[in-house]
């Protein structure tokens, strides 16, 4: 048995359940700041809700990568959530998620926000109080501003709709349609 296949095999199986690249779970473990092997199994199954082997596994290639010197990726959002806007990371984390669904795309820290893009501009991402996440789009003239999302020009007049986000739960069908929407045109 190859022992490099098989743990080739894993991360693609870890990938395929999780639906995050391996690249994602090594962000995620970077931005914790833990570096012991139990704090991140134990964080990547809390906060996660990854199984035991996969976190376990996470950790060991995180730590190899690490130990290999390869210096831990910059974390872009680090700043934008320390302090009182510490509780909002997971939640920024999980939206974060949502957009790496979609494809690849580049992160542009700003002072007080991340912008996201891919050959242009497509979303804006920032803590704008202790409770709440805008997310700002560049979304089709003609897409009509109703509930959720609101229209964009006095928040900032370089997208055209914001959405707030204050839970989990605002990361739903609606929202990834708005997001896949603004991902596609900034193609």
């Amino acid at each position: 048995m190859d022992v490099d296949a098989a743990l080739q095999s894993q991360i693609r199986n870890i990938e395929a359940t999780y639906g995050k690249p391996l690249d994602h779970w090594l962000a995620v473990i970077s931005a914790s700041g833990l570096t012991k092997h139990t704090e991140v199994v134990a964080m990547l199954k809390a906060d996660h809700g990854l199984a035991h082997g996969a976190a376990h596994r996470l950790s060991l290639v995180a730590r190899q990568r690490y130990d290999a010197g390869a210096a831990p990726a910059p974390d872009p959002a680090g700043a934008l959530y320390a302090g009182a806007k510490a509780g909002l990371r997971p939640l920024h984390d999980a939206l974060l998620g949502e957009v790496g669904a979609l494809g690849a795309y580049d992160i542009a820290p700003k002072k007080g926000y991340l912008s996201l893009r891919r050959r242009k501009q497509f979303a804006m991402v920032q803590p704008s109080t202790t409770s709440r996440i805008d997310l700002v789009l560049i979304l089709p003239a003609t897409t009509p501003a109703t509930g959720r999302l609101e229209p964009a020009a006095k928040f900032n007049p370089l997208f055209t709709h914001r959405v707030r986000i204050t839970a989990a739960t605002d990361l739903d069908d609606e929202l990834r349609g708005w997001l896949a929407t603004a991902y596609a045109l900034a193609g």
